[in-house]
This record gives structure tokens, sequence and C-alpha cells, in this order.
């Protein structure tokens, strides 16, 4: 079960807030001798890396459309009409995020506006295995299509018989992603990072995945290419007072405990009695789920604390800066604006962590281990750059051209003050 602890001093939070080590040992290492091999010999690696740890023998790394039709036929009406009511809300809610071109006149004279372009070729990982995340095909590829990013290449790890999971498979073909490729681990980042016979190199990696690739993403920032953010294990924080739920919240922290054994959950509440029968809650529903072995390990890296007040709770949350923030408080609209570090927040006892994961529209790829801090979960905006544009008149060049002479010459910079100086006397003469 979970750590527990009452009324902790400040001085001691910062070492709550701390995440579960991972072992790390030798692992960039590891991951920089698969770049390397990749980097060599391209699609020979991959072969060779499929098949040592994916076990998987593979030919051609590119599905083709019968592999999509085939998967097309295996996904249920059920889930296929879900997948598409939760596609319909993420699209509504990334076409919102579009700006409109404003063009500000700074000074008479003087116009400046900035413009969106979309992100050319674009890299997305999907992980397979026990927990196949067709639901990130939707968080990545919608956001991409709206920006309108020409080329979308989405890897995912291949089964022993060299397929990759149908809903996967039904998910990128709905979404109009043509290029997905059976590879996976770190090769599948190596393979994006720098293009092989097959795979096509990508300006932007995207995704989650276990250590080695977070470990892969960090490294092909050493190779010119960008990533969407720094991502560890998933982990959520609830703040729960006395008009919260306790089977709700229970049902909250074990949704991300289930994720994997390094995930961690925290429970902060101004109420013994509610910790407690959220606790007797949690050790109720964690028998009934299948993947109980693996949020028992995760529960015994995760805390319930007890603290004076929500006012304390939520500095402590900004403190820890969590992925996910669910507020079982009551009014908890009123406390919005308190909120400075989180990835998403969900508000009262009606907004479950799972919405956001799956449905209601905004983004589940999110900051974690402390990231939200400086660094915002995935919109339209990381599939764009933003590019300035300014147009400057005569009469512009007029009112500010004495301003940028003296900034210039104060620089020592001579070059850049004649390049407002000759355009000056241009127009005295002309006059």
């Amino acid at each position: 079960m979970m750590k527990s602890y009452k009324y902790p001093n400040i001085s001691d939070w910062k070492s709550l807030c701390e995440r579960p080590l991972q072992n790390q040992e030798n692992l960039f290492e590891n991951v920089k001798s698969v770049f390397d091999e990749v980097k060599i010999n391209g699609d020979k690696a991959l072969k060779f890396f499929t098949e040592k740890f994916d076990k998987a023998s593979i030919e051609d790394f590119k599905v083709p459309a019968s592999e999509i039709e085939e998967a097309t036929n295996l996904v249920s009406e059920e889930l296929k009409s879900a997948i598409k009511t939760a596609a319909e809300n993420i699209r509504k809610f990334h076409i919102s995020q579009q700006e409109a071109k404003n063009v500000v006149e700074t000074t008479e004279g003087v116009f400046c506006w900035r413009e969106s372009r979309a992100i050319e070729n674009i890299g997305i990982y999907i992980p397979g295995g026990t927990a196949p995340l067709f639901s990130t095909v939707l968080m990545l590829g919608i956001p991409a299509t709206i920006a309108g990013c020409q080329n979308i290449a989405l890897c995912s790890p291949p089964d022993r018989d060299g397929k990759i999971n149908p809903a996967i498979l039904f998910t990128a073909d709905m979404v109009g992603i043509k290029n997905i490729f059976k590879v996976g681990g770190s090769q599948a980042i190596a393979g994006l990072t720098f293009g092989t016979e097959i795979i096509p190199k990508v300006d932007k990696i995207f995704g989650p995945g276990n250590q080695y690739v977070t470990a892969a993403k960090q490294l092909a920032l050493n190779y010119n290419v960008a990533i969407d953010i720094p991502a560890g294990p998933s982990e959520v924080l609830v703040i729960a007072d006395e008009s919260s739920v306790p089977e709700f919240v229970a049902a909250d922290l074990l949704s991300q405990a289930e994720h994997g054994t390094d995930s961690q959950v925290i429970l902060l509440s101004d109420s013994e009695k509610i910790i407690n029968e959220i606790n007797s809650e949690i050790e109720r529903q964690l028998k009934e789920l299948p993947r109980n072995e693996i949020a028992e390990i995760a529960l015994q890296n995760s805390k319930s604390i007890l603290l004076n007040s929500i006012k304390e709770a939520i500095d402590f949350s900004n403190l820890y800066a969590p992925e996910h923030l669910i507020l079982s408080i009551e009014n908890a609209e009123n406390f919005t604006a308190k909120i400075t570090n989180a990835g998403s927040v969900f508000l009262g006892n009606y907004s479950p962590e799972s919405a956001g994961d799956y449905a209601s529209g905004t983004n589940h790829t999110l900051p974690t281990n402390g990231f939200a801090k400086n660094y915002s979960g995935v919109s339209l905006d990381s599939f764009v750059k933003k590019i300035t544009f300014q147009n400057i008149t005569k009469k512009g060049i007029q009112n500010i051209g004495k301003t940028i002479e003296l900034m210039a010459e104060a620089e020592e910079l001579v070059a850049h003050k004649n390049a407002v100086s000759i355009r000056l006397k241009y127009l005295e003469n002309e006059n």
C-alpha cells in the first residue's frame, strides 16, 4: 500500500516530491550503440534489433494496405464507434487552438505579425506490448493533420507474428496516417532520427515509451531532431476533501498505478478520515484488477499525505508539478488560479483522469517527472513553427530609424547602424 505521512514539515516537502529512481545503469550507452548501428547499417540494423528485442522476423517494415484492412475487420464495431467519438472531441478541441493572423502596428508605419507553419516531417511512436496505446494515435495524429504536417511516419513494435495491434492500425488509418512501420524501441527512434532505406528521416519525434525510448528521444536531440517533451513514468496527484467520493478517488489512483510498476500516485487531503476511507477502497478495488500485480508495486512507491488545509495541498502540488492533477474538492473551480504547475487538471468528482486519457478532447501527452514546471503538454502548437513577419513603410523607418541607430552604435555594430542610416539618407535625398 501507499506510504503514509502526517503533517510533514515544509522542509521535508522536496524529498516527498521525489519520483522513484529507475535503474539507468548503462542505459544511454546501450541506446547509443543502437543509434550507431542504425546510422551505419539502416534497415539491416533494424531487422537485427527487431529479432533481438521483439522476437519477430520482419522483411518489410512498412505495413501494407492488406494488413490495415485485415486489422480493421478485427476491431469491433463498438470500439470503432468509441474511437470515432473520441476523435471528434479531440479534433474539436485542437481546432480551437488555431490562431488567426493578427497584424499589430507597433509604431506608425511599422507592422508586425506572426504566422504558423506546419513542421513538415514528423515521427510518431506508439508503444505496443501489454498496453497498445491506440488512444495516443488520436492524440498525436489528429493535431498533426490539423496543423498540416506533410509527412507523418508512425512506428510501433510488432508482436512475435510480425503484426501491429489491430486497434493501432485502424486508428492510424482513420486519422489519415499512411506510413506505418513495424519497428519499436530505441531502434525505431534511431530510424526516425537518421532515416533508413524505408523509414524516412523526420524533424520532430512524438510519443511515449519505456526508459529506452525516452533515452533514445533525448539522444535524438543531439542529431538536430526535436522531441515533444521529456516523458517518464505516468503519475497522478489527487487532492481530496470531505466532499470527495472515496470510491472515485481510489479508482483514479489505481487507473494510474496500473500503467506500470514505475508509475507514481500521490494522495493529499486535509482529512485523515477521507485518507483512511480511500485506502480501504484501494484495497478492495485492487483485488478486482487484472493488472493488480503491476498496480501493487506502483503503490509501494506512492504516498498519502495529510496536510493542514487544501491551500497547503495546492502548494505541495505546485512543488510536485504532477502530470495529472485531480481536484476532488468542494468548489474546485475556485482554486484553478492557484495552480501554477500541472500537465492537465481535472475538476470535481465527475472528472476522472481517464476522460482526458481518451475522449474529453484534451491531449494526454503530458510532461512528467516535474517537467510540468517548464513544459506544456502536447497541443496544436507542438506541430507548428511560429514565424514572425514585419513590413516597415517609409514613414515607419523614419519613425524608428533613430532608435535603431542609437542602439546599434551603443553595441558597436556599425554595419547594423548603416543598414538604417543608408535608408534614412535615401529618403532624405528623395524628399
